[in-house]
């Protein structure tokens, strides 16, 4: 690692952009950190960057729709989405925006790092049928990402009360945990 190579953090959760600006500088990279959407493409247009790790989630904003902003801006930018509520439909989203990878909360530096190297072999398959709640989990989080998060818009496409898909959503983050 270069001592002069530089990142692009960006997330709305500050005592996580400092735990891993320190690990990060302890691997010779410096970050640059961004807590919002207008925050990060001007430290983009000021800095040279070669990575960014994008959250999901910036306080009620999708990290997805900043995703092709940051690209345009910086077409050679290897971006990595990071998410606390992962779901295979929002990470075949965040590729299809551009994203290098897409990695779950919790992780460490090293498995950060990595996750811009390219894959070497295939990721094990899964073996058995996802469960009936994995389903409805991927099927919702299509749905919602779909309609850029906003959950009245999902709750009336699938059919369901507005604080019943709130309790699932609610749910499904306190058991991935």
């Amino acid at each position: 690692m270069s001592t002069t190579e530089q990142w692009l953090l960006i997330d709305d959760d500050q005592a996580f952009l400092q735990v891993l600006s320190r690990s990060l500088s302890r691997q010779g990279i410096t970050a640059l950190v961004s807590h919002n959407h207008q925050q990060a493409l001007a430290l983009l247009a000021d800095n040279p960057v070669r990575r960014c790790v994008l959250d999901l989630n910036l306080a009620g904003e999708s990290g997805l729709q900043l995703l092709p902003e940051l690209l345009e801006l910086q077409p050679d930018l290897d971006v990595l989405v990071l998410t606390g509520y992962g779901s295979i439909a929002t990470a075949v989203e965040a590729m299809r925006r551009g994203a290098v990878n897409y990695l779950c909360k919790p992780v460490t530096v090293g498995q950060l790092i990595q996750g811009f190297e390219p894959l070497e072999n295939m990721p094990d398959l899964r073996a058995e049928p996802p469960s009936v709640e994995e389903m409805e989990w991927e099927h919702i989080q299509r749905v919602l990402n779909e309609h850029d998060g906003n959950i009245s818009a999902t709750a009336r496409a699938l059919n369901m009360h507005r604080r019943t898909l709130q309790r699932k959503l609610q749910k499904h983050s306190r058991w991935r945990e």
